[in-house]
């Protein structure tokens, strides 16, 4: 069983780092700022139309971006952003949009089955003589524990 689910595991990571490398058809919206000597870069969505972007509530703005950040044709397409962008005619329509949070936090309740699922796959991996290094949330996560300690 354990061997059925790393092997899932390994073909999906094999997925997405194929299709990964793909070029972001948005990359011409990426600018840089320098703030106190570090440089931060940004996809800046007004160049997508400000008068449409200025119009979306700001939830709707961070979709957009993260959307726009993370196209690569894959799990983000291009008919993803736009579906975004025309908020407003498909905000009343039963539409998908793929989101990749930047931040996960997790209350203890939630939180520590969380922690123990991925102790246990790291675990498999180590047994299966690999490194459980490569077992990792794919963004970074907060476990607050707040009463149960």
């Amino acid at each position: 069983e354990t061997k059925k689910t790393i092997k899932m595991y390994k073909s999906i990571f094999n997925l997405t780092k194929k299709f990964s490398t793909s070029s972001n058809p948005y990359a011409s919206l990426k600018k840089s700022l320098k703030v106190g000597g570090q440089e931060y870069q940004y996809f800046d969505i007004n160049e997508l139309g400000k008068d449409k972007v200025e119009k979306l509530p700001y939830s709707i703005r961070v979709l957009l971006e993260c959307a726009v950040r993370n196209c690569d044709e894959f799990k983000f397409k291009k008919s993803d952003v736009e579906k975004i962008l025309d908020w407003e005619n498909t905000s009343q329509q039963d539409v998908e949009i793929p989101f990749k949070p930047a931040r996960v936090l997790l209350q203890d309740f939630t939180g520590v089955p969380a922690v123990c699922d991925l102790a246990a796959m790291r675990d498999a991996v180590k047994n299966l003589g690999k490194s459980p290094d490569t077992i990792n949330p794919a963004c970074p996560v907060d476990l607050v524990i707040d009463h149960s300690v």
